[in-house]
Formats: C-alpha cells, sequence, structure tokens
C-alpha cells in the first residue's frame, strides 16, 4: 500500500483494562507526530459508535502532556466499548459500504482499533474488505485484553496490571485468612473463560515455597469435585487456612462450565456464557464435606480497572506498542496486529512486530501444558518466570482530594 495521507480514528472494543488507555495515548502521541496523519479522531463507544457518527476530535481533549498523563493512568476506556460483531461482508454488506462512506465522509486513511479476539476479528473484516474493493485505508489492531490470550504476541497490555491486582489482592486475602487459628478454606473466583492465564498469576502473591494460594485450577484442565475434596484434605495435612485461585470457566470432564448451576444461561452477541459463582459453588462444597469455615470471593470487575495498581511495565509498554501500531501503517502496511516479541527472559526485554489478522481474530492461546503441574492443580515455576516481569514498577498516580484523578471525556459533547 503507497503511503497515505489524511486522517486517523482510534476506536476501542471489548472489556476495557487499566492500560487502555495508555494504547490510546501511543496511538495519539504518534499519530500527531507523524507528518501525514492530520485530524486523529475518536470513536465513542467503538465501531458501533462510528456508525452513528459519534466521533471526537481527540485534539480538543487532549492539549498538554499532563493530558496525557492522565490518560494513562486512567482505567478502563476514555472512548467508551462496544461489542458489536461484524456479518461477513461476502454475505452482507451493507454495513461495510455504510462504513465506508463514512471514511471518505471523514477523510480517513488509518483506522487503529485497540482491542481482543473479537476486536480483531473486526480489523480482520475491515482490512478484506477494503482490499476487495480497492480502498486505500490502513486497518491496524492494538492488542488489549486482561485474559492475555491473544494469539502471535508474547502477551497483552492489560494482562501485567491485572495479575499485579490479583497477586496482591491474594496476598491480602491470605493474612486475612490466617487471622483466626481454625480450618478454613477460602475459594478465590478470577476471571478467565477458555484460558487460564489470569487465574495462574495468583502464583505470584507467593513470598517462599509453601505460601498461598494453595491450589490453582485452571480452564485449560477438567475439573473434579472429588478431586477438589483430595487435594483440600492433602493441604489440610500441613495447614490450617487454604486458599484456591480459581478460573470463573473451569470445566468438567463434559465440557461443562462448573458455575451453570448458578450462572444465568445467557449469552453476548458473541455467543460466550455469562459465568460467575464458581467460588461460592467450591466454598459451599468444602464447607458440606468437611465442616470448615469457607468463604467464596469474586474478584469480578477490579481485575481490569484497579488504576492503583498498574504495573509501570504494563503502561510504559502499552503507550510504546500504540506508537508501534502507527508506525506500521505509515509503512503502509494492513491487516496487522503490533504484536510483543520477548527478545531476552533475563533481562527481560520486548520488541514490537507486525502479524498479520488471519492468524489472530477468532483464536485463543492457552497456557502451556508444560506450565501447569503435574496434578494439574498448580502453575510450574517456568510459568513465573515469564509474569513476573509484566508485574514490575509502581505507577506514580496524581491524587485530588485523597482520590487517585482520572481524566474523563465530558458525554455532553457528544
Amino acid at each position: 500500500m503507497t503511503k497515505l495521507h489524511g486522517n486517523a480514528v482510534i476506536g476501542q472494543s471489548g472489556g476495557p483494562t487499566a492500560v487502555i488507555n495508555a494504547s490510546l495515548a501511543g496511538v495519539y502521541l504518534a499519530a500527531k507526530a507523524s507528518g501525514k496523519i492530520g485530524t486523529v479522531l475518536g470513536m465513542v463507544n467503538g465501531f458501533e459508535g462510528f456508525l452513528s457518527e459519534r466521533l471526537v476530535n481527540l485534539g480538543n481533549y487532549l492539549k498538554t502532556g499532563e493530558d496525557l498523563e492522565q490518560l494513562c493512568r486512567t482505567p478502563a476506556s476514555y472512548l467508551g466499548s462496544c461489542r458489536l460483531k461484524l456479518p461477513d461482508w461476502k454475505e452482507n454488506d451493507k454495513i461495510y459500504q455504510e462504513a465506508f462512506e463514512l471514511f471518505e465522509k471523514y477523510d480517513i486513511r488509518y483506522f487503529f482499533y485497540i482491542g481482543g479476539n473479537d476486536s480483531m476479528d473486526t480489523v480482520m473484516k475491515l482490512s478484506s474488505y477494503a482490499k476487495k474493493t480497492g480502498k486505500e485505508i490502513c486497518f491496524i489492531g492494538v492488542p488489549k485484553t486482561i485474559d492475555n490470550d491473544l494469539l502471535a504476541t508474547d502477551h497483552t497490555p492489560g494482562y501485567g496490571s491485572a495479575a499485579k491486582y490479583i497477586a496482591t489482592t491474594l496476598r491480602e486475602i491470605t493474612r486475612d485468612s490466617q487471622a483466626y487459628f481454625l480450618n478454613s478454606v477460602t475459594a478465590v473466583e478470577i476471571m478467565g473463560r477458555n484460558a487460564g492465564w489470569l487465574t495462574a498469576s495468583a502464583a505470584l502473591a507467593r513470598q517462599k515455597e509453601g505460601d498461598s494460594p494453595d491450589l490453582i485450577y485452571l480452564p485449560e484442565c477438567s475439573f473434579s469435585f472429588e478431586q477438589y475434596l483430595a487435594d483440600l484434605k492433602k493441604v489440610f495435612q500441613r495447614k490450617k487456612n487454604i486458599i484456591v485461585a480459581v478460573s470463573e470457566g473451569i470445566r468438567t470432564s463434559d465440557g461443562k462450565y462448573v458455575c451453570e448451576s448458578v450462572a444465568s444461561g445467557k449469552e453476548d452477541v458473541f455467543g460466550h456464557k455469562y459465568l460467575g459463582g464458581v467460588a461460592n459453588l467450591l466454598a459451599n462444597y468444602a464447607a458440606e464435606k468437611l465442616s470448615c469455615k469457607t468463604r467464596g470471593i469474586e474478584l469480578n470487575v477490579p481485575q481490569r480497572c484497579a488504576g492503583h495498581l498498574i504495573s509501570k511495565t504494563d503502561m510504559e509498554e502499552a503507550v510504546e506498542n500504540g506508537k508501534s501500531a502507527v508506525q506500521f501503517a505509515l509503512e503502509g502496511r494492513t491487516g496487522v496486529m503490533a504484536a510483543y516479541e520477548r527478545v531476552s527472559m533475563e533481562p527481560y526485554q520486548i520488541a514490537f512486530s507486525p502479524v498479520e489478522i488471519e492468524s489472530i481474530a477468532n483464536r485463543e492461546k492457552m497456557i502451556p501444558s508444560e506450565w501447569i503441574s503435574g496434578d494439574r492443580n498448580d502453575v510450574t515455576e517456568e510459568f513465573v518466570r515469564y509474569a513476573r516481569p509484566l508485574i514490575q514498577g509502581e505507577v506514580d498516580l496524581i491524587y485530588e482530594n485523597g482520590l487517585p484523578k482520572q481524566l474523563v471525556l465530558p458525554r455532553e459533547d457528544f
């Protein structure tokens, strides 16, 4: 593709993270410095908002370096999000015709979409349609997901901060559980439908061998209540307070979600079932079988919006990743995602590379089997070595009246 001159549009899609706005800042900074991109527009509520022409000129809001510093420290999606599934343009291209008319109307030559698996599907379809119709527009995916389940990238922006929050919270829960000298089981439910990266990060909470969490159950392994009970009894032989880290997406050997008996059964537009309630199920089961004190804790959305525990490494990488996405677009690339490549483990070092979006969209990266313990209730030290660099460093927050100050897009402006 020839090097293009025109405007750019940026959107955020799917579940937010603590550093999704750092990626936005990176894209914005590089676009403004490019000399080839004019106005940088923001889609309010992702591609769904774009189709309704809910657009803002980001230059009217991100005026100073302080604004951008504040944006990087604000969790969740500054521009708002959506969960819009595009149809296959070969079967129904009406929505594509409407979108490309808007691209022409606003002289958009660069499209950046910050998101996960489903968002990369949007980038793939738009890029494919552009190639088919001869439209010269660059479509670039910028990775985002706390789930860390995107293929072709070492890790994803948002995962490090979520892992830092989970490990910190598990360590605090452990201290609380040890206050009383009696047998107890605390089950902590962590996000993760099919991939257990988030739940595995609970292992980072351990300060020494034998520390909690004592059991870690991942969706990559089938779950058995009988084995769970045996695992609890084994741990009780050496300690009184057990902490269990469990993924919301664990399944039994027949493929059913453990939480299906208490979950709503409803699905989102992508066909994903809403999950939840597995921590209480495991806690109640332990109480019934072992007659001990139990508690179920669901970490829920704070895993992705805990701005007070942003990983400095995660934030800085997200900014640089956004910049790299612009660089790939300026080189004439389209239909690619700006992926992370681990150059070195010790010292930890990464680089960014463009990866064809077809190899990423609608696929999931699972935890390698060799990073899961032989008895399927923990992770190995190899996983810890992989994940620990991602949670390093603390971010200096800006406080106002005793609370973190956050940058908010005025909703009355669109």
